[in-house]
């Protein structure tokens, strides 16, 4: 890791006390999204070294729209803590989040390690224990969202916390291809959403996922949670809110603000 690649991390660990960072593109206005990985590795080297455990990998822009928006052609990915975790029906504490946002997902939990590259989709078939729903909560410490793609990079994938429901369903038993998902807002239909949003198949997300990491040396590991990509528009969320995300064959999962 690069001495530039601490101080951008050390920079962004500032953010919650300053009500959000600038860009890290300001910064450094040449930054490659190779070099904001280094970031967030330094980032993630440093939550290590205060006791916290890494519990898998969220896949991020999975969506063409938002991989336009940002003038990309392939996701991103960030890494999950334990102190990321939100019990399903959980609330979130306020000091926790500083611009969240609020979509729905399916989540990955394997049996076996994924090490890229040449990953398949049979072999991330092969090495899933099971799927839940799940909701994962984006957030950005760079204020109000005004981020390229090097900056949410550096920022952990924009990863904030995450949600995930507590039944359990096996992979080969239903096509993600058809899930339907539907976010509630206070009661309120936000958006729907389907599992072909999601790079046409989650499972293509974690076999991108898988190979991807080859790049830096990282396999997926036995245990992992990884959380595919999101089905819909994130919805911005505040104080008092409350979620939940239905889906077809596999129940809700729910949570608060």
């Amino acid at each position: 890791m690069t001495a530039e690649a601490y101080r951008l991390a050390e920079h962004l660990s500032q953010a919650f006390n300053n009500n959000g960072s600038v860009p890290l593109t300001e910064l450094v206005p040449d930054l490659t999204v190779q070099q904001a990985y280094q970031v967030q590795l330094a980032t993630i080297e440093n939550e290590l070294k205060k006791g916290k455990v890494i519990t898998g990998k969220k896949i991020g822009l999975t969506s063409a729209a938002m991989q336009q928006s940002l003038g990309v052609d392939e996701p991103d990915y960030g890494h999950l803590l334990d102190s990321m975790e939100i019990p399903n029906n959980g609330k979130v504490p306020k000091e926790l989040v500083l611009q969240p946002r609020v979509e729905g997902e399916i989540a990955f939990i394997l049996k076996d390690d994924l090490k890229g590259p040449n990953v398949t989709s049979f072999d991330v078939i092969q090495a899933t224990d099971y799927i839940v729903p799940a909701i994962e909560i984006v957030d950005s410490r760079i204020k109000n969202w005004k981020l390229t793609l090097p900056d949410t990079v550096g920022d952990n994938a924009s990863s904030g916390l995450y949600v995930l429901g507590d039944k359990k369903f096996s992979l080969t038993d239903i096509d993600l291809r058809l899930i339907g998902m539907a976010l509630y807002k206070n009661g309120e239909l936000q958006n729907t959403g389907t599992g072909a949003a999601c790079l046409d198949n989650p499972i293509n997300a974690v076999v991108w996922l898988a190979n991807k990491l080859s790049d830096y040396g990282i396999s997926l590991k036995k245990g992992e949670v990884i959380l595919s990509g999101a089905l819909s528009a994130a919805i911005p969320a505040e104080q008092g809110d409350s979620f939940e995300m239905k889906f077809n064959q596999m129940g809700s999962v729910k949570v608060s603000f």
